[in-house]
Order: C-alpha cells, then structure tokens, then sequence
C-alpha cells in the first residue's frame, strides 16, 4: 500500500469511523464541442470554494472547482480541479506540500431526490508538489479519477453546508474506473467521507 492509499484508509477512519495551486476557486465552464450540443443537458453540477479535511487531529484545507454535464445520450462533458494542502502529518509519513489535480470529466450520475451527484474523468494534470501525491502510480496523466457532492440548497434556505469528497483514484473502496463509480453511485450513510463546503458553493439541477 503506497502512501497515498495509507492516507485514503487513514481517512476513512477518520472520518467516517481526497504548475501552481489556482488562485481563485470559481467554477469551470465545460469545454465547448458542438456535437454536444445536438443532445440535450439533462443534469448538470458546478461548484467552486474551499473545503476542510480533517486527518490525523489535522484540518486539511483545501480548494475545488468542477462543471460537469451529462447529456440525455449518455455523453458527459467537464473539468475538473482539486487541491489540498498537505502538512503536519510527518507522524504519518507524509512531507509537507500541496496535491493539485486537474481533469477532465467522463461520466455523471444524479440522485435528484437527494440531491447527489457522482462525477468521474480522467486526470489530464498532476501539478501536485507533495512528493507521494505527485509520484502516485494511478494519479498521473490519463488515469481515472472521481468525486462526488450534495447540494444542501441555496441561501438561508440551506439545511445544512453542501458537501464534497477529495478524489479518489483506482482502486480506492474496492472501485477500478470512473464508470463503475459513476455507475455503482457510493454513498455511505451520514454522509460519510465527505467534507463541508466551507467558502463557496455548490449547485447540482
């Protein structure tokens, strides 16, 4: 088990007992393809802010931004962009620095009665300066990556603060592709494993 692997177990533990940083952490617009547009949007997820991942007796805060689309053919359309800063864990093995992940959404699945959603893509960049993050075998160029979020509402409607996961990569809860993720729709009860949106927001419709 690589380092990376301890921290996503660390994590679940923990939790349930994931070029440069950006500067902003506004959503992301799809990129634009005009056989796209012959198919109708049928669900659609944007979202950008901070979050905070505690591990360790450590909050872990970090930054994401995502647009992703799904198209009632089936096709999916997006990017993808997640940080976390790393530091404090040499108890765990882990040096100080910073995970940085760009990539390209792949497929989109909604539970609209709660408000979830499941995204996965492909990793089209590692820009990650903590040294088992940036040398992750199954965190590189063209490997599959996910997350996932719930919207809590807008505004002082809100129950509660939206929610939204780190990235998970192959292998992690016994998942191997973005489309087995996407398809299988894991949620585990409480909202397990996800992390309180704590600046910005996010909105799935």
């Amino acid at each position: 088990m690589n380092t990376r692997h301890f921290v996503a177990t660390a994590l679940a533990v923990a939790i349930a007992a994931c070029s440069e940083a950006p500067d902003d952490a506004g959503p992301l617009a799809p990129d634009g393809d005009v056989s796209f547009a012959r198919s109708a949007p049928i669900v659609q997820g944007t979202g950008g802010g901070g979050y905070v991942l505690p591990l360790a007796g450590i909050d872990l805060p970090g930054t994401f931004a995502f647009s992703a689309i799904q198209f009632a053919d089936g096709r999916a359309q997006g990017q993808l962009r997640f940080t976390l800063d790393v530091f404090g864990l040499a108890d765990l093995g882990l040096a100080d620095g910073q995970a940085v992940f760009h990539g390209e959404v792949t497929c989109v699945s909604h539970d609209p009665e709660n408000n979830r959603l499941w995204v996965g893509g492909v990793v089209t960049r590692n820009a990650s300066t903590q040294p088992d993050f940036a040398a992750d075998p199954v965190a590189q160029v063209g490997d599959d990556i996910w997350f996932r979020v719930v919207d809590y509402g807008e505004g002082a409607s809100a129950e509660q603060p939206d929610r939204i996961t780190f990235t998970g990569f192959e292998g992690g809860a016994g998942i191997f592709t973005s489309e087995e993720y996407c398809a299988t729709q894991p949620w585990p009860d409480d909202d397990a494993r996800t992390n309180a949106v704590v600046s910005g927001n996010v909105q799935v419709h």
